[in-house]
């Protein structure tokens, strides 16, 4: 192919066709005419019939962008009529995925489409490493490169034929070309500018928005391909940010289409240029930003960002598999989620939809029945429940708490304004703060990887401070995580930090630190790293699945486990549909066996699954899968057993935060001291220990006892029988039978201990004789 001339080259000419009725086009460089009607005026060579020229590929990154000046009245238009789409790498990743974006665009029948597309799943990085081996002086930039060229003639192989493909790999080669004598240039002078990474690295949208809108040509529709580098115009506004000019680009975007004005165009995603016309990015996803600006630009109907998940979810589903596709979102919304880390879109891309109120709509491209997650303004239709006020979590992992403390700050203007200088000084991001209003103390969360510097900044800064006492201390608190509640409807709700809260302290967290701005469109809190799973589990399921959710572990599936069992698989739908409590057994263990779950034991076919899945037990082992366990908060082991071993261990399962539930009298009729200290650990803390099933065979007799004391009742006496295994037996020895069948049967029937002689020796009694109820011990 013979190289394509400079864009500055290329200027053209109107005259009237001999009907009238048409324009011809005439590039006076090359002389090629191209006749069109009035109606669909095309100036400027495009894809369509005629080799593309003035091409991109001989820019550098100091060469201006040419915007040809030809006065032409076509108009254009603005408003409803245009949808825009953007499609990311992954829907981009393969010649069948670009196929299927070409579907989905033509499927589309908004009257004017604007498609913005990123490069092929991996190429940005693909380039950016090349860019980095290049001035790294690494010979094997040549290989990467020769990979990436490799990639995309493949893939338009398989996509594209006829002179389409010829043109796209004349294409392809000249600007491989051109990048392997620029990475030479770089490699020979060891460095590379920003303007020449990011020129480099914009290519793999350049090339994957060409071989799109060639496989949309090829179904025939109007279709014209935009280098946006010629119409977006952005300028520097911090560290790895722009802000988009929109007037210029509006200008430049009205210049470009009425030399081109197709029903569908096809554009680049990611990269836009300066106002002297330099190549440049709009950063790490870019592509959504683009989509944003020029569907704001064209007043849009709505923008759809197409990926490869259903929509947005109300927490990250990798750590919280219950998590749920929400079906709108506020601008608000999705901006505070995005802050906080979720898979959302980037902060920056909702501001230029925002402000001219058009919707972004999240879609699946590969689940297109998925109807994804609006995002929009508040809409006024939704329920004003309690639990639908907070519409998502997000965390943040790897932060450190930096807390500076002293009775010297408060009152003293400019303490915060020290503190935060400081910071700013090494460069550090401050993700969170929070103060108390007597202002002894300020304390603030950052990446853990800056807390180091930050530590030392504010030791510097306030040495005399120290030294005086006016400051106690500089704190630095590791491993910590920030665990955010969003959602637009709390500022107008009483209550909802009280159930976040109360999910926290039932699933035994320990908050840090909490901030909450005015607008309540979120509440913040700091808590540790180790702990962030199950709080955001804990919250999310008090707030979207049911009150509580309880994770059980059985032990001793004997008679009275077996039928706690069998008792548990009749009432789990109904305790979770009338008291909206979810149980999950996710464990039984037995003397030589155990059976583990992840997500809840089947409790229809529990004794199969014992045999044919279980391990071999072990305690130990049993109570760290259920401690550990992250998909639900509250844990509950349930003591089924006559065993003084087991007992033994009540108060460490405590101490990790698992209720106990018990039927085993050995823990509450042993010494009284290891009672006393069981009911001081569980009354400091948010576990329970309950033991109704000890006494009165499940009867409400423990309760009824303490609701009594608790009222200013005095116990006079107790009656009553004490051993139903002796009444039984007694009542059945008749001298027909001998002693022993009769304890046997007493036994077959489940009235006995596990042991029955506990209670022949009247052992049983006697710990149920000396019962201890809130600390008060009855005598009988």
């Amino acid at each position: 192919a013979s190289p394509v001339p400079p864009a500055a080259a290329h200027r053209r000419r109107l005259r009237p066709s001999a009907s009238g009725r048409e324009v011809v086009s005439q590039c006076l460089k090359c002389e090629i005419n191209q006749d069109r009607p009035m109606g669909a005026l095309r100036i400027g060579h495009s894809q369509g019939n005629l080799p593309r020229h003035g091409s991109k590929n001989l820019l550098t990154p100091a060469a201006a962008i040419s915007v040809e000046q030809v006065e032409v009245s076509t108009y254009l238009p603005k408003g409803d009529m245009w949808s825009v789409h953007k499609f990311g790498g992954t829907c981009m990743g393969t010649p069948q995925r670009i196929q299927n974006v070409a579907d989905v665009v033509l499927g589309d029948s908004s009257e004017r489409k604007l498609i913005i597309v990123s490069a092929m799943s991996k190429v940005t990085d693909m380039m950016y490493s090349l860019v980095h081996k290049a001035q790294s002086r690494d010979d094997s930039y040549t290989e990467e490169l020769d990979k990436v060229f490799e990639k995309h003639m493949a893939a338009a192989k398989d996509l594209l034929d006829g002179e389409n493909l010829a043109r796209f790999l004349s294409e392809l080669h000249s600007d491989i070309s051109n990048l392997r004598a620029m990475l030479r240039a770089i490699y020979i002078a060891g460095h590379a500018t920003e303007s020449f990474s990011e020129f480099v690295v914009g290519h793999g949208e350049l090339w994957s928005s060409q071989m799109l809108s060639y496989a949309v040509q090829k179904s025939g529709a109007s279709c014209s391909w935009m280098d946006t580098r010629e119409v977006l115009v952005v300028k520097p506004s911090g560290p790895d940010m722009v802000d988009p000019d929109y007037e210029e680009s509006e200008k430049r975007l009205e210049k470009w289409f009425s030399r081109q004005p197709a029903e569908i165009i096809v554009a680049t995603g990611f990269i836009a240029s300066t106002a002297e016309n330099i190549p440049t990015t709009l950063k790490r996803d870019g592509s959504d930003f683009s989509a944003a600006i020029i569907g704001s630009l064209v007043r849009a109907r709505q923008v759809t960002i197409w990926t490869d998940v259903d929509g947005v979810f109300s927490a990250d589903p990798r750590k919280v598999s219950e998590a749920v596709i929400l079906s709108t979102l506020s601008y608000q919304e999705a901006w505070e989620m995005s802050y906080f880390g979720a898979n959302v879109l980037h902060p920056r891309t909702i501001i230029p939809v925002m402000k001219d109120n058009i919707p972004i709509v999240i879609r699946n491209m590969f689940n297109l029945s998925a109807p994804g997650t609006v995002i929009c303004k508040q809409p006024a239709n939704e329920d004003a429940d309690l639990d639908a006020c907070v519409k998502s979590f997000a965390t943040i992992d790897k932060l450190a708490l930096v807390n500076v403390e002293g009775t010297g700050m408060a009152g003293v203007p400019g303490t915060s304004s020290a503190i935060f200088s400081a910071v700013k000084e090494v460069g550090a991001n401050v993700i969170m703060i929070s103060q108390a209003s007597s202002e002894h103390s300020i304390c603030f969360a950052v990446p853990e990887k800056e807390v180091a510097a930050v530590s030392a900044a504010l030791h510097v800064r306030f040495r005399e401070a120290l030294a005086a006492g006016r400051l106690s201390k500089v704190e630095v608190i590791h491993d910590c995580s920030i665990l955010a509640a969003v959602g637009l409807r709390m500022a107008s709700t009483p209550g909802v930090s009280a159930i976040l809260f109360d999910a926290l302290a039932k699933a035994n967290i320990n908050v840090r630190a909490i901030a909450q701005g005015c607008s309540e469109y979120n509440i913040t809190v700091v808590l540790k790293q180790e702990d962030c799973v199950r709080a955001l589990r804990a919250a999310h399921s008090r707030f979207f699945l049911s009150k509580t959710t309880l994770a059980i572990g059985v032990i001793g599936p004997g008679l009275i486990g077996a039928t706690l069992l069998n008792q548990l698989r009749d009432q789990v739908a109904i305790l979770k549909e009338n008291m909206n409590i979810d149980v999950r057994v996710i464990g039984i263990t037995g003397a030589s066996t155990m059976l583990l779950s992840e997500t809840g034991v089947d409790l229809t076919r529990w004794k199969e699954e014992m045999q044919k899945e279980a391990k071999p037990a072990d305690l130990a082992n049993f109570v760290r899968h259920l401690s550990e366990d992250h998909v639900f908060p509250n844990k509950v082991l349930v003591d089924c057993t006559a065993d003084t071993n087991v007992a033994s261990h009540y108060y460490d399962w405590l101490k990790k935060g698992i209720h106990v539930i018990t039927p085993n009298k050995k823990a509450n009729s042993g010494p009284l001291d290891r009672y006393l200290k069981l009911r001081t650990l569980q009354r400091a803390s948010y576990t329970h220990y309950f033991y109704e099933a000890t006494v009165g065979a499940g009867l409400p007799i423990i309760s009824t006892l303490r609701g009594l004391l608790e009222t200013g009742d005095k116990i006079l006496r107790i009656e009553g029988i004490f051993s139903g295994t002796l009444s039984y037996i007694f009542n059945n020895f008749e001298g027909t039978r001998s002693f022993s069948d009769v304890v046997a049967e007493a036994k077959e029937a489940g009235y006995t201990e596990p042991d029955p002689r506990d209670d022949l020796s009247g052992t049983d009694v006697a710990r149920k004789g000396h019962y201890p109820c809130k600390g008060v011990w009855f005598e009988t």
